[in-house]
């Protein structure tokens, strides 16, 4: 369903800032997949996740979402096909509409708009139904303005319309980072509920080593831009957080040998 191909993204080339961001990564991702993607600060996830967004264009390479090529589509026309949860609640919902105007606009996403009545009584019971699932009391406060809400109930919000048209890709970028442990739990508990119902094939990006492991069929470790690691099946399911740690202990002791070994170099070439 997702096919990413050999894609390279440098920022800044040839100069001093420049950032070789993602170096041939290539993988694919079958329909209803849940791929989850860890790497340090600089490794390239965050870089990869807005690459298949359309955050910015690639330098080569092919980014397939359902068989059609969005590399060279922009941003808002990959909005069809892509629903997004950005790490900053702030970032998914219009702060000064309402509760119940931001799930109207989710719910017209993708579809022609004419000039009749977007929220009829029906309408209005189906959006305050979905909200009720959240469980977090907001179903009636439908008239609320959202930037009136926490963190947690607008990143809940946030997930919700993202997901209210069934994406054929859903984009989860470190959705929980902003949030204190017991909203994360909530949030993550919610997260699962819809992909599973939905049966949504799901890209996440996190930081925390228990996401990873707990959630998703599949984890792939960036470094520098590339995957060094891709744990799938009963290798990935098998796998604790300390397992993953350890790998990327291991990753940095390598790269201090190098760095010393090149120090050493230059020091008996000079």
């Amino acid at each position: 369903m997702l096919v990413v191909n050999n894609i390279f993204k440098t920022f800044n080339p040839g100069t001093p800032d420049e950032v070789r961001a993602l170096q041939g990564v290539s993988f694919s991702l079958d329909e209803g997949g849940f791929l989850v993607v860890i790497g340090t600060n600089g490794s390239g996830k965050t870089s990869l996740l807005n690459a298949v967004a359309g955050s910015f264009f690639i330098d080569s390479g092919e980014i397939l979402i359902d068989g059609v090529d969005v590399g060279p589509m922009a941003e808002h026309q990959r909005a069809s096909l892509i629903g997004r949860v950005f790490q900053n609640p702030f970032l998914g919902t219009a702060a000064d509409m309402t509760i119940e105007e931001n799930l109207t606009l989710a719910a017209k996403r993708g579809k022609r708009r004419g000039l009749g009545l977007c929220l009829n009584a029906a309408a209005a019971a189906g959006i305050k139904e979905r909200v009720k699932s959240l469980t977090m009391a907001l179903e009636d406060r439908m008239t609320n303005i959202v930037g009136s809400l926490s963190g947690g109930q607008r990143q809940a919000l946030t997930l919700l319309m993202a997901t209210w048209s069934k994406p054929k890709l859903l984009l989860l970028d470190e959705h929980t980072a902003a949030l204190d442990p017991k909203t994360a739990k909530k949030v993550v508990e919610l997260t699962e509920d819809v992909i599973k119902k939905h049966r949504l094939t799901t890209l996440m990006v996190t930081h925390s080593m228990q996401q990873a492991v707990n959630l998703g069929d599949r984890i792939i470790m960036m470094h520098k831009g590339r995957i060094v690691y891709d744990f799938k099946g009963d290798e990935k399911r098998l796998l604790r957080a300390g397992d993953l740690l350890a790998l990327f202990n291991e990753i940095r002791r390598k790269e201090q040998i190098d760095i010393s070994a090149a120090e050493m170099l230059q020091r008996n070439y000079i």
